[in-house]
């Protein structure tokens, strides 16, 4: 998959869209996710469905179907450059082990702080509300991540988290 990664990535290098994510899916389904500075158009799927339709046909890629999308509002963050573009922004992060058997935080993520852990690693925070109008901050590098994702409120008729 790495390869397909790799690949894809390659294909979609002059054609200004950030690639997300390739997936494989059940009956033959490729889903490419992919973004843009100023959000993904349908054109923009178009284009670059057309674009790797041909390079997946020359490179023998087996599949049925490709999707091409956006990653929508609760968008997957990956790398650090991810984290460091949402920074100020609601996310939701997975932790790979439990801290006060708790590796579901949900918050404000904060810009890392100077100096890094020992390893030179990035460490970043998350303001989250620990109990009734208390708040505190939650340190963390990339590598204490399973998974993490953009949580926004979005505001429905008025109702509000």
């Amino acid at each position: 998959m790495a390869d397909l990664f790799a690949m894809t990535r390659e294909a979609l290098a002059g054609m200004d869209v950030e690639l997300i994510d390739v997936e494989r899916a059940a009956m033959g389904l490729l889903r490419v996710t992919i973004d843009k500075e100023d959000g993904v158009r349908v054109e923009d799927c178009e284009q670059v469905s057309r674009q790797l339709s041909r390079v997946f046909e020359v490179e023998n890629v087996d599949y049925r179907r490709l999707e091409v999308g956006s990653p929508g509002v609760d968008r997957p963050l990956r790398g650090e450059a991810d984290f460091l573009r949402v920074a100020g922004a609601r996310v939701e992060i997975k932790l790979r082990e439990a801290i006060d058997s708790r590796k579901v935080y949900t918050g404000i993520l904060r810009m890392p702080e100077a100096t890094g852990d020992a390893a030179g690693r990035s460490v970043f925070g998350l303001e989250f509300e620990a109990k009734k109008n208390e708040i505190q901050v939650l340190s963390f590098t990339l590598d204490d991540i399973e998974r993490a994702k953009l949580d926004p409120v979005l505001d429905f008729k008025g109702k509000k988290r």
